[in-house]
């Protein structure tokens, strides 16, 4: 690795390059570009399905392949077209990481998924954040990278932490909860969302 790409590593600072406008997320919401958010609890893949179809283009979604909770294609239709998701399944916790690096670092998909069985090291994320600060100058816009895992989360030095749970209510009712646990330029906040038929939409 580069000196320079290692002294990136060891600060705390953000490099991503300026310009790039946050993706809009849930209508009111938005993320970083260029950089690795956490989706958390029971609920985390159902959101970045969501996210995943609020975008164009092709996505890659990572997971080990050791462990159960594959994506059924027939339930995704709702909220993302299966034809658009390339699936990949790693062998080693390590593959995992180093797939995703590589794939932000190319920068030709707006969206990479990392299901992860459990948080990265700092080291592992701020990897992921210099990947897809390099993919947003080599490719056509800014990636964003998202790390999904299980219960409340915590990798150290994401951009954002969001955390995602079903209250679904009697007669069928579809609702979540979505809390907002981390960000560097937000306050923690907590709102609720519904599904519909077209996909989810945020309430205050």
């Amino acid at each position: 690795m580069p000196a320079s790409a290692a002294a990136h590593l060891l600060t705390r600072q953000s490099h991503r390059k300026r310009g790039a406008k946050p993706l809009s997320f849930l209508g009111d919401l938005s993320l970083e570009r260029a950089r690795v958010h956490e989706f958390c609890g029971p609920s985390r893949r159902t959101l970045a399905l969501a996210l995943a179809g609020g975008l164009s283009g092709p996505v890659i979604w990572i997971r080990p392949n050791w462990t159960p909770g594959g994506l059924n294609p027939d339930g995704m239709h709702r909220l993302v077209d299966p034809a658009r998701i390339v699936f990949v399944a790693a062998r080693r916790p390590e593959d995992c990481l180093w797939t995703m690096e590589e794939a932000l670092r190319a920068g030709v998909v707006p969206l990479v998924v990392a299901d992860l069985p459990a948080p990265p090291s700092l080291t592992a994320v701020r990897r992921q954040h210099l990947a897809a600060e390099t993919g947003a100058g080599a490719g056509e816009g800014a990636p964003l990278g998202v790390i999904l895992t299980p219960e409340a989360g915590g990798s150290p030095g994401v951009e954002s932490r969001w955390g995602f749970t079903p209250r679904h209510g009697d007669g069928g009712a579809e609702i979540w909860e979505l809390n907002r646990l981390r960000a560097r330029t937000e306050p923690e906040k907590r709102w609720q969302v519904m599904g519909t038929k077209d996909g989810l939409v945020l309430h205050a």
